[in-house]
């Protein structure tokens, strides 16, 4: 299995802690993969400041390959946080810096670089949607995560995503299990093959458009903090199927949605341990931006 992380990374800043940890949605994704087991790649624009060298050697650190990501003048992306009883209270960002602002557009040569790939993972904080089209045929299963946030729930900006996504991941805390199983029933009308909807403990939800599939979550003994639980839950949702044989074109079934439903729920709560996405943290320079 091979999995391509493709648009953001940033340094998570815990100013309660004064500790800088690497990450990004798709970073995280890339990660998590190479953790259980895929070979990994990720695929993006670094910042060329001190972060920006932090960033690379912890990705790299991990067996990440980073052979065809562009380091650009500019800040790297700083999202700056707190833990208040193991839960991620987010405080702000610098926009996600050069990453964000400049980002990669796909050309023939990195077309080609990602169709060695079984799977590329993008998401909302990358700026990739105008990429996405680029790679639908193209071999490569795509999985998206459209987070939680409202603007991004909306019918047009579903209809930009959704009809190049063989996976949507959906973060559902805020709504009960009826609601969360029509926004899933949404995103695949509009496109998407499977979407898959997390609600921390209260569990997850895959939609095919077929079968709805439900799964308990994983509780943790003990909760680090929660920073990476989704992204790690869509990994090992996302291994798991590959694992099963799911490739471009074919249906997974209902029998590997919910052996993939328990996959990303163990994932998820493994997670918990971890202090920061995937570890790796440093004293941060300053303690405020």
């Amino acid at each position: 299995m091979r999995v391509l992380g493709f648009g953001d990374n940033i340094v998570d800043r815990f100013v309660d802690r004064g500790v800088d940890y690497p990450g990004g949605n798709s970073v995280n994704v890339a990660v998590y993969a190479r953790r259980l087991g895929a070979e990994a790649a990720y695929l993006g624009v670094f910042g060329d400041d001190a972060l920006g060298g932090f960033l690379r050697e912890a990705i790299a650190a991990e067996g990440v390959a980073l052979e065809r990501c562009v380091v650009r003048a500019g800040e790297s992306g700083v999202s700056r946080l707190r833990v208040d009883d193991g839960e991620r209270v987010f405080l702000g960002w610098n926009g996600g810096g050069v990453t964000v602002r400049e980002p990669l557009a796909l050309d023939d040569g990195l077309l080609a670089y990602a169709a060695g790939f079984d799977l590329v993972h993008s998401s909302v904080y990358s700026r990739s949607e105008p990429e996405l089209p680029k790679l639908a045929g193209l071999g490569p299963l795509v999985s998206f995560d459209l987070s939680s946030e409202e603007e991004y729930r909306g019918p047009a900006y579903l209809d930009r995503v959704c009809p190049y996504a063989d996976l949507v991941l959906l973060s559902c805390s805020h709504l009960d299990e009826d609601a969360t199983a029509d926004l899933l029933a949404e995103a695949v009308r509009r496109g998407a093959g499977i979407a898959l909807g997390t609600r921390g403990v209260a569990g997850a939800l895959a939609h095919d458009g077929r079968d709805t599939v439900a799964a308990p979550a994983r509780l943790a003994t003990a909760v680090v903090d929660t920073m990476g639980c989704g992204d790690a839950f869509l990994a090992g949702f996302a291994v798991s199927l590959l694992g099963d044989g799911w490739r471009a074109g074919a249906r997974a079934g209902s029998a590997m949605i919910e052996r993939a439903l328990r996959g990303g729920a163990e994932s998820a709560r493994a997670q918990c341990s971890v202090e920061g996405a995937f570890g790796h943290g440093r004293r941060s320079p300053v303690t405020s931006m």
